[in-house]
């Protein structure tokens, strides 16, 4: 066995076998004076002796165990190591060897040498500056012996672990979002039994103009045992510099508490914070951040956490005292456990045989309980619950016992001890128990323990003297179920068992330093998007143009505009300063934002962007394609809109065919407009059975087509149904309504147009084949009228009901001395020679004719001013009436005049000025005017094919029309216009 200060070492095992022989022969080296463990004050002298023996004088040296040469200040007096002034770097191990001369036989010996002395730092803190809000850390090492322990004071305050200020193992102080207050010189302070060591520090903070000022009303929730929801309003002053909030919050008791903290965008002034104690106080508080830094911390907030179910069952214990009760023993829940108080614990037990079990409960503060009325000798399994106001936990496992068997005298019955407690610890548990009853006939305990994942039949067995009364059970593992039983024994047989199960506890998880917190990143400026396609969007940014940390990667967040589902929230890691989004939906509108990364922090995120992906083909058909006969050749087709349109519906595309096996470009396409969803087919054959199909249409293609619908046309033969609906019966009362008032409008029009027009200033009368005289508005002229037969040559007819034109003619001129007089009465006879004039009109000067000027006759320079006043304008308008004789015609040619209004006649000269004028005075008159412009005249109606035929019969006859006696006669008209 080699043994030191810290461990003990067994070499491998030999066999040594003594047998007689002869004289032993020469002694081999050993070490009968070996070195011991001393401990010296640094400054003092140390001794280490060390003598060996052999049969010749051995060598002897000396070595440190840890391979470090011995420095020169220490000397070998004979076989001693003397080391005059000890100092801390003189502790360690030494080896004594002694080798046998001229042989390769030695022995060796090992001692420790331990230099205690005052404190020494190895590390000092140095004097730094920071900023507001940011994180301060002071370095202190020390080393001594007796390992000193090092404490921290603030302008002579000691310092105490919090939440934001910790003590670290190592000695080192960290001081979280520094503030104003947490100025000042800091002391690092190393302490042993034999001295003290110190070193001062000062810590300078920050402050930079244009920082925002603390969050307001910070406020928290608990929305759950493990949730709560923190709420705070933005700083007052530069808000609008904001770029990101840090929610830090910490266990309110406690001094070796963990503050930890979460990076909020800018854009929420809300978050929730998961995975927390239930039934704990917590302490929160909330930072702004600017380009420019941190602001104060906002005022402290507490909440404390709901209660929840215990997240593990009470350790139970069964023992019995009688053949018929089972005694039930457990220990109280810790807090981290009971997450509440428990306020109950139910014990739920059955007979192994049978499938009833029974329940029992009683109060939160009890520990134990007795089941009566058992069954002696039977086996029994036991399990227990704790519950708080929420409810009952996770029972325990079943635990098993069997009541014990009447005996005769129960003289030699021997109860389980009483009482048995188990503490649970990390790797050991700590078992007590009392006595049973009848302890006279104890002899002794046996103690079995096993971990309940292994059989039963491989517990380990401890046998206990009979004043024992604990036992502590060592070697375990950590958090692992284990059974222990304990029973008593007498020189006869065993007694029975009292039971225990439960876990040990967990292994208390080794707290890290604290990484240094690092300052936030900006977010990304200039971020714009690009729709690619129609799922996929072109996101780039700008890096930050000021950054006080190294940005190592950028993470793109991206989302449906509107949604409240936070699974539908993407993160994707951009190396680079763009990246392609894929996957994203057709027709989409998303928000996009993008956050820097720094090595162990990320800082908030930039603005959101809006963009949306471009329209695609529709994924599905149109919905709910139904289709209704409206008659035996028409069908109405109704549908909704597909499900995933992805664009806006530009038509749908309606395919009809009598065979549905033909190919889509064999069918009959109908198109409808993408905001109708009905359809009238018409021109279908009645009896016939038709297939129909829809499809959407986008602008970037046509969707898929619906299922087939068909539907058999109804035949001629069959009658439509009697029931129309109510849209059938409105369209019928909308057409008979407005078909009756078009009927209406009708007649009325019609009467207006048949009202006899009222005579003004001049009227006329026609005289029709019956005789009847009808009046007709005066129009500021003359109604001329001119019946011609045919030639005498050609034929000779009598000229039979012959209209008759009666004109009153008012022409009053300036003067009142030119009166239009009438012709002789023309007796119905036409005479050759009355066209004489018109034939020798070749000889005439044209220049002094009317001229033709865009179909109308002008009036000649030669007339007169008063003839000039006096303008008619002629229209010529042809009828026939079923003439006597087939060339027989019928001319009517109106004057109108200027300037008969000037003078008005009064009504009886009017009414004396009416008498009937023969046809011939008219017929008489318009050969006057010929013969004095017959070209003129002629060009005039040329268009006419009635007075065309007219003026060729003139142009036939050799003599003239005899004339009135008045040169100016009553056809004084200046101008034919337009017919």
């Amino acid at each position: 066995m080699a043994a030191s200060a810290s461990r003990i070492q067994y070499s491998q095992d030999a066999r040594l076998t003594v047998t007689s022989g002869p004289q032993i022969g020469p002694v081999d080296v050993e070490i009968i004076a070996p070195p011991k463990n001393i401990t010296v004050i640094a400054g003092r002298t140390a001794v280490m002796e060390c003598m060996a023996h052999a049969d010749t004088m051995p060598y002897v040296s000396w070595i440190r165990q840890d391979g470090k040469p011995i420095t020169t200040d220490a000397v070998v007096l004979s076989t001693n190591l003397l080391i005059s002034n000890t100092q801390p770097h003189h502790s360690g191990v030494y080896v004594c060897r002694a080798n046998k001369p001229k042989t390769r036989h030695f022995a060796k010996a090992a001692a420790e040498l331990r230099v205690l002395g005052p404190p020494l730092l190895s590390q000092q803190p140095e004097t730094i500056s920071r900023t507001r809000a940011s994180t301060a850390r002071f370095m202190c090492k020390a080393f001594g012996d007796p390992m000193p322990f090092i404490i921290w004071m603030k302008n002579g305050n000691p310092i105490l672990s919090n939440g934001r200020v910790k003590i670290q193992s190592s000695g080192s102080l960290v001081i979280n979002q520094i503030g104003v207050e947490d100025a000042g010189y800091y002391q690092c302070i190393a302490k042993n039994s034999l001295g003290t060591a110190c070193s001062t520090a000062k810590l300078t903070v920050v402050v930079r103009e244009g920082l925002p000022s603390a969050p307001k009303q910070v406020s928290i929730v608990s929305m759950t045992s493990t949730t709560a929801l923190v709420t705070w309003e933005r700083p007052e002053l530069n808000s609008e510099q904001i770029i990101g909030f840090s929610v830090h919050y910490q266990k309110t008791l406690g001094t070796e508490n963990i503050e930890y903290q979460f990076a909020v965008s800018n854009d929420t002034t809300e978050f929730q914070v998961k995975d927390l104690e239930p039934n704990t106080n917590y302490s929160f508080y909330v930072v702004a951040y600017s380009p420019l830094g941190a602001s104060q911390m906002s005022s402290s907030a507490t909440v404390q956490m709901l209660e929840d179910v215990p997240s593990a069952p009470p350790h139970l214990s069964l023992l019995s005292t009688s053949p018929t009760e089972i005694h039930v023993m457990w220990l109280p829940l810790s807090l981290d456990l009971s997450q509440g108080k428990v306020t109950k614990h139910r014990i739920d037990y059955c007979a192994m045989e049978e499938d009833h079990m029974y329940s029992i409960e009683v109060a939160g503060n009890e520990t134990q309980v007795t089941l009566h009325e058992l069954k002696p000798n039977q086996m029994y399994k036991v399990r227990i619950a704790a519950g708080t106001s929420i409810g009952f936990g996770e029972p325990s496992e079943w635990m098993r016992h069997r009541t014990p068997a009447w005996e005769d005298g129960a003289t030699g019955l021997l109860f389980a001890p009483s009482e048995l407690k188990v503490k649970a610890k990390i790797d050991s548990l700590h078992v007590m128990w009392q006595p049973p009853p009848n302890h006279s006939q104890v002899s002794g305990y046996k103690l079995y323990y096993r971990e309940v994942s292994l059989e039963e039949g491989k517990a380990t067995a401890v046998r206990l003297r009979k004043k024992m009364k604990h036992y502590e059970i060592t070697g375990l593992a950590p958090d692992h179920l284990y059974e222990v039983k304990v029973l008593a024994f007498s020189k006869h047989k065993d007694g029975y068992a009292a039971v225990w199960k439960g876990r040990t506890q967990k292994a208390p998880v080794q707290m890290e330093e604290a990484p240094q917190q690092k300052a936030f990143p900006q977010p990304p400026t200039g971020v714009r998007a690009t729709a690619n396609s129609s799922t996929s969007i072109w996101l780039q940014w700008e890096k930050p143009a000021f950054s006080t940390v190294k940005i190592v990667n950028y993470t793109v967040r991206s989302s449906p505009l509107g949604i409240t589902n936070a699974s539908l929230v993407t993160y994707c890691v951009s190396s680079g300063e763009s990246f392609l989004l894929t996957g994203l939906r057709p027709f989409t509108r998303y928000e996009l934002a993008v956050q820097s990364n720094a090595p162990g922090a990320a800082g908030p995120y930039s603005n959101v962007v809006l963009q949306s992906t471009l329209p695609d083909k529709p994924s599905t058909s149109p919905m709910g394609l139904h289709m209704s006969p409206l008659s035996p050749s028409s069908v109405l087709m109704r549908w909704e809109p597909p499900e995933e349109p992805n664009g806006i519906v530009q038509e749908y595309l309606i395919l009809l065919s009598t065979n549905s096996s033909l190919p889509d470009s064999m069918w009959t396409s109908v198109v409808r407009d993408g905001n109708t969803f009905s359809a009238e087919i018409q021109g279908l054959d009645s009896g016939s059975m038709y297939y129909f199909k829809i499809a959407a249409r986008t602008l970037a293609g046509i969707g898929p087509y619906s299922h087939v619908l068909g539907i058999l046309m109804p035949s001629l033969k069959r009658s439509m149904p009697d029931v129309l609906d109510v849209h059938s019966v409105t369209g019928i009362i909308v057409g008979v309504c407005l078909g009756l008032l078009c009927i209406l409008l009708c007649m009325c029009v019609s009467f207006c147009q048949t009202k006899p027009r009222s005579v003004s200033q001049s009227l006329s009368y026609r005289k029709g084949r019956s005789g009847t005289v009808v009046q007709q508005e005066r129009c500021d002229g003359h109604e001329l009228e001119t019946l011609m037969l045919a030639r005498p040559e050609d034929m000779s007819l009598t000229l039979t009901e012959v209209t008759e034109e009666h004109s009153l003619m008012e022409a009053s001129l300036e003067n009142h001395s030119l009166h239009s007089e009438l012709k002789p009465a023309w007796n119905g006879s036409v005479s050759r020679n009355w066209t004489s004039h018109i034939t020798s009109c070749s000889d005439l000067d044209w220049r002094e004719c009317t001229s033709v000027k865009n179909g109308c006759l002008t009036i000649p320079r030669g007339l007169t001013e008063d003839r000039q006043a006096a303008t008619h304008s002629a229209a010529i308008r042809t009828h026939e009436d079923k003439p006597a004789a087939p060339h027989q015609v019928e001319a009517s040619v109106i004057v109108h005049s200027e300037h008969l209004n000037r003078t008005v006649k009064s009504e009886t000269d009017r009414k004396a000025d009416f008498q009937e004028v023969p046809s011939s005075v008219f017929l008489h008159t318009f050969s006057e005017e010929t013969a004095t412009c017959p070209h003129s005249l002629k060009n005039g109606f040329r268009n006419n094919e009635v007075l065309e035929r007219l003026l060729q019969a003139l142009d036939s006859d050799s003599t003239v029309a005899r004339r009135a006696a008045e040169p100016s006669g009553a056809f004084d008209s200046t101008s034919v216009c337009d017919n």
